[in-house]
């Protein structure tokens, strides 16, 4: 999830586990917690794309970290702390759940994570995009209002567990909106007659009243939006694999690397005599009925030192008018 939500979640945390004994510094320890996986971004200054893009949602947002690090950090803030009435155990308890809670959140997502490295597959429930207001504003509002009453407050401990018991539920309604939504797919599919050999959902960006579907069929995949308002059957449109666009690149190491973490949704496409390995997960920069550009493009060129994958950078202009498309497209077809 976006940085907002992981310092609300880790505040909200923080404040459950030691928020009666040391007031808002549990919010602030739990939020720091809450921020430090995502340091793994830190990583692309350091290493090739394609080895950033594997280490993100890894090692740091594994159970392994959690465990490690939790007593390391909470022996930090208990010296930083020394006249805390907190002991150095309660602060590391403290970290780790607010270390421990980052990644089950990001399970949630698209782009899932490695929750149980050092084994490489990655726990993706794809319900809720990265960035949800209705997930983490009503969260927001009660962590303010906890906030503001004194630590021993009984109204304090109520707001705080309040938006940790309705964003709960909110995730897990999501699961609920998930299997409606892949039935309406499925059953479009039929009834249209498309012969596929897999389908991938998951919700469009900020809601999950709008959902967005990859299809696997022989030659291309397809792609369609769903909205809970929709009142017309599900159209959808066709993108070529062009697989065989990548010659004997198919056995480079890189691109074998970018395909395992597209987990095989992916098309290749030329543009301007590049070659570009466009990762499907993320769907496309807009809901215009044209449109190509993916949000998630690498660029692969062959040079003499062998294959470098740049990732296509993203403007502000490639995403004109997609809040608009997003709403008009939620209103239904």
């Amino acid at each position: 999830m976006d940085s907002l939500t992981q310092i609300v979640l880790g505040a909200a945390v923080g404040e459950a586990v030691l928020g009666r004994k040391v007031g808002n510094k549990a919010m602030l320890y739990g939020a720091i917690a809450g921020t430090i996986p995502d340091l793994d971004v830190l990583a692309r200054l350091f290493v090739d794309t394609v080895t950033a893009t594997e280490w993100h949602r890894g090692f740091s947002h594994s159970i392994f970290f959690s465990v490690l690090f939790a007593p390391i950090f909470g022996w930090l803030v208990w010296k930083i702390n020394p006249k805390s009435i907190a002991t150095f155990k309660e602060w590391s308890w403290l970290m780790f759940w607010g270390l421990f809670t980052h990644p089950v959140l990001d399970a949630f997502t698209t782009w899932g994570t490695q929750l149980f490295w050092p084994f490489k597959s990655r726990l993706a429930f794809q319900n809720v995009f990265v960035i949800d207001p209705m997930y983490t504003l009503p969260f927001l509002v009660f962590l303010v209002l906890a906030m503001r009453q004194k630590r021993t407050s009984l109204k304090r401990r109520r707001y705080n567990y309040s938006g940790l018991f309705i964003s709960s539920a909110y995730l897990l309604i999501t699961l609920i909106l998930k299997a409606v939504a892949y039935k309406q797919f499925a059953d479009s599919l039929t009834a249209q007659g498309v012969v596929y050999t897999e389908m991938d959902i998951r919700p469009a960006p900020f809601s999950t009243i709008l959902w967005t579907a990859n299809i696997d069929t022989k030659e291309a995949y397809l792609m369609g939006y769903y909205s809970f308002f929709d009142s017309q059957s599900i159209s959808f449109s066709s993108y070529p694999k062009n697989h065989e666009l990548l010659g004997k690149l198919v056995t480079n190491d890189k691109v074998i690397r970018l395909i395992a973490i597209a987990e095989g949704w992916y098309t290749i496409s030329r543009k301007k005599e590049k070659l570009l390995f466009n990762d499907l997960r993320f769907g496309l920069l807009s809901l215009k009925p044209d449109e190509t550009k993916f949000a998630f493009t690498y660029e692969l060129e062959s040079n003499k030192n062998g294959l470098t994958v740049i990732e296509m950078p993203k403007k502000p202009s490639d995403a004109d008018g997609l809040l608009l498309g997003l709403w008009n497209r939620i209103l239904g077809n």
